[in-house]
């Protein structure tokens, strides 16, 4: 029997929406107190239980955390409804920014930018820090420390280096784990176990686009993010940078360091920042297909799948996966503060950038309050003389 009504999933699922700034630590507990503390939709351990099982999954895990709640209060027709309602306000904050920061800005737009872009890599290396004691101690429990780390340094180099490839580096080491955990390698269930991933379909949905051209590489780039963010938001740089700045040039590297710092400074999910790369390349139509292709695998997931989480928790080949694949994910948001930095091009920047990091790793501030600190020094900076960069 459900225990909501739509609309009260409509009004929930918005009101986080608009007010989960702060990326996943927030959504998380937003929807804990909603769900648990308050209408006690789910008891705390069917929540935790969430919570671990869509850290499984590939993609937002907040989102997915999201869906799965609306599905549990008022099943599939609530998943969709509170799953939009989680994504539409920030998408539509930041397509609107898009518009503002993407076009003809005026100067104190650019120098905001380009400070807020400047903190970029602080966050990229918070993000990844804070996510090693976890995995750390996992590791002795499903893998050894040794590959763990090994793991974690060749995501690190493969996001600095590799770009677009990265994705199947990230395969490669879950695929290894599997064999290092000495798991059967029997033909049926190897191919059960590739069933559900993501790229089964990557092929197919390759072959047959969306009528090609540029909406088509949109898709593609779209798709890789939303099927393949093992880690956390912040994974999704990488994946992304290579494909926008340098293979398809549909953003200047001071364009894309905007793009993640919207997707930081909007409520919702960081995957937002992939509408920024879809609008820079297609504008509008371009934006909310990128939005509708990297959401979609969330949908799927808890749509086709979320009956089955128990079952997916205790399967050891997934679990061996993740072993592998979440490290050299963390690590890939490590490697990819290199190319972030890189992307800089006036020195006043690198003293923005270092301000940023003392904020984020000394003082332990969050990256909203980061980015928008290192905007307003952009504007200061500028307005006082400082050059744009170019």
């Amino acid at each position: 029997m459900y225990q909501a009504s739509l609309t009260t999933v409509l009004r929930e699922w918005g009101r986080i929406g608009c007010v989960g700034f702060g990326g996943p630590p927030t959504h998380i507990a937003l929807l804990r107190k909603l769900c648990v503390e308050e209408r006690e939709w789910l008891t705390p351990q069917e929540f935790e239980d969430a919570i671990a099982a869509c850290n499984l999954l590939p993609g937002p895990a907040s989102t997915q955390l999201s869906i799965f709640c609306a599905w549990r209060v008022r099943g599939r027709a609530g998943a969709l409804v509170g799953g939009a309602a989680f994504i539409l306000p920030g998408l539509i904050v930041i397509l609107a920014l898009s518009a503002l920061f993407l076009g003809n800005p005026p100067t104190w737009v650019v120098a905001a930018g380009a400070g807020a872009g400047a903190a970029v890599a602080a966050v990229a290396a918070q993000a990844g820090i804070s996510l090693m004691p976890p995995g750390w101690k996992r590791a002795p429990v499903h893998s050894s420390r040794y590959r763990w780390t090994l793991y974690l340094l060749l995501g690190a180099a493969a996001a600095a280096t590799i770009g677009p490839w990265l994705v199947l580096l990230l395969i490669a080491c879950g695929f290894a784990e599997v064999l290092a955990q000495h798991l059967p390698a029997r033909p049926k269930p190897a191919a059960q176990s590739r069933r559900g991933h993501p790229l089964r379909a990557l092929p197919l949905l390759a072959a047959t686009g969306l009528g090609g051209g540029v909406l088509f590489s949109v898709a593609w780039v779209a798709l890789k993010v939303g099927a393949l963010s093992y880690g956390g938001g912040f994974v999704i740089i990488p994946l992304m940078q290579a494909d926008a700045v340098h293979h398809y040039h549909w953003m200047t590297d001071a364009e894309f360091l905007n793009a993640v710092a919207l997707g930081q400074i909007t409520p919702g999910p960081v995957v937002h920042t992939v509408a920024v790369v879809g609008f820079a390349a297609a504008g509008l139509a371009g934006g909310l297909l990128a939005a509708v292709v990297a959401f979609g695998p969330s949908f799927a997931f808890i749509l086709l799948g979320a009956h089955r989480f128990d079952q997916l928790r205790a399967n050891p080949r997934v679990r061996a996966f993740l072993d592998g694949a979440a490290p050299a994910a963390i690590g890939a948001i490590l490697g990819s503060t290199i190319p972030l930095i890189r992307a800089l091009t006036q020195p006043w920047q690198y003293a923005v950038l270092t301000g940023a990091a003392l904020l984020t790793l000394l003082l332990r501030r969050g990256p909203v309050l980061t980015l928008l600190a290192a905007a307003t020094a952009g504007v200061i900076i500028v307005l006082a003389g400082g050059p744009l960069p170019q």
